[in-house]
């Protein structure tokens, strides 16, 4: 099952194991079952810690391995087989129920360990969904942690059954003890917060007690990053305040042109973002989303930052890189059926619309690409283009026309996603050439238009353009002093990873260049 380098790669990971590990086998007389057992086989005969056995437990779902700590009791699930994305949950599955400690701050492992009553979790994904091993990762972190806690990873596309049962349509889909949980990408602290009232009150209340910064990083994307690193490299008090780590670059699946790098992946990448940053002295706080910034009164007083959990941060500067989102299509329809058949990640959800037809909103790279990787799963695939003619680079455009099953609608509006109550089973689009309303029956919607920055909560703050980018200077400065902006955030013409890079560092350096020349706020106390 594993080839030579993966047996190597994985034999070096299980050198770290401490105490043994089992694996039980739910076997039946699939293809998938004897590619599992091939894999729980391979990965025994690389360490004498490692056993198997043969389930045969009823209830138990087939394929599916059983990871069990013979020291804790702890257990986690795969049902189905964890390859492509899922292989790194497994091997830190592995190495966590082995003794391995999880790369987790101490004050979190305690508060999982702490957990009181039993909890069953269980995690619908898709193999090719480059944002679900990030949850899957979490609750097994959990798992290891605390017995009463288990997991299982369920591979949607090899669970059709369960899938239309419960009608998922979006992955990842957590359920606990039976009940939907959460529906889409979430950290550790954020599941420990949902189960643990009384956390993001604590935590809110320990970023208020922080002493002010001298640059405060709002975004933990490549701009976000980028500054927050050369910020601190000048030795000056940094922060970093982020709902996540990455942005947007989490949810890209290939990244072929970033200079020096031939080809990586967005979750990849974000990880390397992460690990970057915290080489340096760099105070990081994630799982936060700004909220208000309120300007100093005058020059050189202190910036400050409120928070949607109710804390608030002060800095003598302040650089926002705060990103852009999937803009949405704001038709009736679009948000009662998000995550039923209203999708914005092709790669994530595209596996659990296998055989049905599905319509592709937007004609430029982004829509095209997804049409042509969505043709290889669905039935049929429409695109639908609001212009007279498709904005994607011609090869893309000549690919998707030699696939016999997509078919491009031009001059195309859509006026509304219709639905059953429970899911997507059609939209409206009206034929601007004719002014004549159409239909289309269809199982899912997957949108492509492009994106918005994530400015919302600067409306009444900086100087900003009509589609809400904010108006930068050629060191990155607003319209607000000592506040700079970096990013997709910006008037940047050109969204790229490496230009956010770039951009991040423009702007620290602008912070730094403010700072040297603004006098400290106490200093200015003084004079008075």
């Amino acid at each position: 099952m594993l080839d030579t380098n993966m047996k190597t790669q994985l034999q070096n990971y299980l050198q770290n194991l401490k105490s043994n590990v089992e694996l039980i086998v739910f076997l039946d007389d699939s293809k998938k079952s004897e590619e599992l057992a091939s894999l729980a086989n391979d990965i025994a005969g690389l360490s004498d810690k490692v056993t198997v056995t043969r389930g045969t437990d009823a209830n138990e779902r087939t394929p599916s391995m059983l990871v069990r700590s013979t020291a804790t009791n702890s257990e986690i699930r795969f049902a189905g087989l964890p390859m492509g994305h899922e292989f790194t949950s497994l091997v830190l599955t592995l190495m966590h129920s082995g003794g391995h400690p999880a790369k987790v701050d101490p004050d979190v492992v305690e508060q999982i360990k702490a957990l009181p009553g039993q909890y069953r979790f269980e995690t619908y994904v898709s193999l090719s969904c480059q944002n679900c091993p990030d949850v899957i990762q979490a609750l097994n972190i959990m798992s290891a942690l605390n017995p009463n806690i288990t997991n299982v990873m369920i591979d949607g596309a090899l669970f059709q059954q369960e899938v239309d049962e419960r009608k998922i349509m979006a992955v990842p889909a957590v359920y606990l003890n039976g009940e939907l949980f959460t529906q889409g990408r979430i950290t550790i602290q954020e599941i420990l917060n949902k189960l643990d009232t009384g956390a993001a009150e604590r935590q809110a209340t320990a970023i208020s007690e922080k002493e002010p910064f001298e640059v405060l990083v709002i975004g933990g994307g490549p701009a976000g990053a980028s500054a927050a690193i050369y910020s601190a490299r000048k030795g000056i008090r940094t922060g970093i305040v982020a709902d996540r780590f990455g942005g947007q670059v989490m949810d890209t699946v290939g990244i072929e042109n970033f200079i020096s790098v031939k080809a990586t992946e967005g979750p990849k990448l974000a990880a390397n973002l992460e690990e970057h940053v915290r080489d340096y002295d760099v105070d990081i706080m994630t799982e936060q989303r700004a909220s208000r910034v309120i300007a100093a009164e005058q020059v050189g007083d202190l910036i400050q930052v409120e928070l949607e959990s109710g804390a608030t941060l002060k800095s003598r500067t302040l650089v926002i890189a705060t990103g852009a989102r999937w803009r949405e299509m704001n038709v009736p329809g679009e948000q009662e059926y998000r995550g039923k058949g209203v999708a914005y990640c092709p790669h994530c959800d595209g596996p659990l619309f296998k055989g049905k037809k599905v319509a592709v909103i937007g004609g430029g790279n982004s829509g095209i690409e997804a049409a042509i990787d969505l043709a290889g799963i669905v039935a049929h695939v429409t695109v639908l283009e609001f212009d007279n003619k498709l904005r994607a680079d011609e090869v893309l455009q000549s690919k998707a026309r030699s696939m016999g099953n997509i078919d491009i609608i031009t001059e195309a509006l859509t006026t509304e996603v219709v639905g059953n109550g429970t899911q997507v089973t059609g939209l409206n689009y009206t034929d601007r050439a004719s002014g004549e309303s159409k239909s289309l029956e269809l199982s899912g919607i997957f949108v492509q238009i492009g994106l918005v920055p994530n400015t919302e909560f600067l409306k009444d703050t900086l100087e900003l353009k009509p589609r809400g980018e904010i108006v930068v200077g050629s060191h990155g400065e607003t319209s607000v002093p000592g506040v700079f902006a970096a990013g997709d955030v910006t008037t940047a013409p050109y969204k790229q990873i490496i230009i956010a890079m770039g951009s991040g560092a423009n702007s620290a350096l602008g912070a730094f260049d403010y700072l040297i020349r603004t006098p400290e706020p106490q200093k200015q106390q003084k004079a008075a």
